[in-house]
């Protein structure tokens, strides 16, 4: 028979209480979840059941942390703390060239001068194994949470998570979208002001991306109403390619366009003034001092001081049709 403790704190029971916790959404965090939500539902009664109190009320439709949970909220944090830090500890006495390095990507950025890092790291380092994954911000938020990658390759600023203090940043580039159009009257301009960009249709991220919620934001504080946008795609691939057969206008990152210069059928300039953001590793502190993330990051760093960034996107650029 299982003890109480081990009905508490199975890290399934926990995974359903915080993905809840975040939504406050039976629904929402059952498809986040990947299961019913009368599943879920049954799990966290059960959960409550064994800690003897609620979790959760509700006011109408809306769901609330009740004391209780609040007590839990805390505490299962806490336990996720500690088991971070625990394998952390573990993980800087190894060798700074030998075992695992998880890389979560967010699956807008161009991704050709990191995989040819990766295989340049390979070379000077064989036994170290990398793991690079396409991920949403939520899916690397999550992942980092719970210790399953250990570095984020994000553009910031990045406000989906609100408590920065057990996270570090490196800077890798700075970047800016540049607007995609086809009007060869101005294909000559090096810059665009906001309201000369809403001639045409859009093909946009969505709303809820990091380059489509920046998008928006700049476009409000210029007071110049949103382009009519047509479509929406995740990945700027997807983006070039329905620019490319449609004729319509976009916004692309820099380094993006530098490396497919050649397959892009529209012209690129500046926006006026410059939407520019971060291209950046994100980790949890204690990672920097592993050996072999540190080893990771000194590389990284003699790689981009012989070439910089956008000289290694435009020398590993890859064909646009995937």
């Amino acid at each position: 028979m299982k003890t109480k403790q081990e009905r508490i704190f199975s890290s399934k029971t926990l995974t359903y209480f915080l993905q809840l916790a975040e939504t406050m959404n039976y629904t929402q965090s059952a498809q986040l979840l990947g299961i019913t939500q009368p599943a879920l539902t049954q799990q966290i009664k059960k959960l409550e059941r064994t800690v003897g109190a609620p979790l959760f009320y509700s006011v109408g439709k809306k769901l609330h942390l009740s004391d209780a949970g609040r007590t839990m909220l805390k505490a299962t944090h806490e336990i996720y703390e500690i088991l971070n830090q625990t394998t952390d500890e573990i993980q800087q006495s190894t060798s700074a060239t030998v075992g695992k390095i998880n890389i979560g990507l967010l699956s807008s950025i161009e991704d050709s001068a990191f995989n040819a890092f990766i295989a340049h790291y390979y070379d000077l380092n064989p036994e170290v194994e990398i793991t690079l994954r396409m991920m949403t911000r939520h899916e690397i938020w999550e992942a980092l949470e719970n210790n399953q990658v250990d570095l984020a390759i994000m553009n910031l600023p990045d406000e989906t998570i609100k408590n920065w203090k057990p996270y570090a940043s490196k800077k890798i580039l700075d970047e800016q979208l540049l607007f995609l159009h086809h009007d060869d009257s101005l294909a000559n301009r090096k810059r665009l002001h906001f309201k000369d960009t809403l001639a045409e249709p859009w093909v946009t991220y969505p709303d809820d991306y990091f380059l489509g919620q920046m998008l928006h934001e700049a476009y409000k504080n210029q007071m110049v109403d949103f382009p009519h946008v047509v479509a929406h795609f995740t990945t700027p691939y997807q983006l070039t390619q329905f620019v490319n057969h449609t004729g319509v206008n976009t916004a692309l990152p820099t380094s993006f366009v530098v490396a497919h210069t050649d397959q892009i059928k529209a012209h690129a300039v500046s926006f006026e003034p410059a939407i520019r953001f971060e291209t950046s590793f994100v980790y949890r502190k204690e990672k920097a001092d592993i050996p072999r993330i540190a080893n990771f990051f000194e590389t990284f760093d003699t790689y981009l001081a012989e070439k910089d960034y956008l000289s290694r996107v435009g020398e590993n650029s890859g064909k646009i049709e995937r």
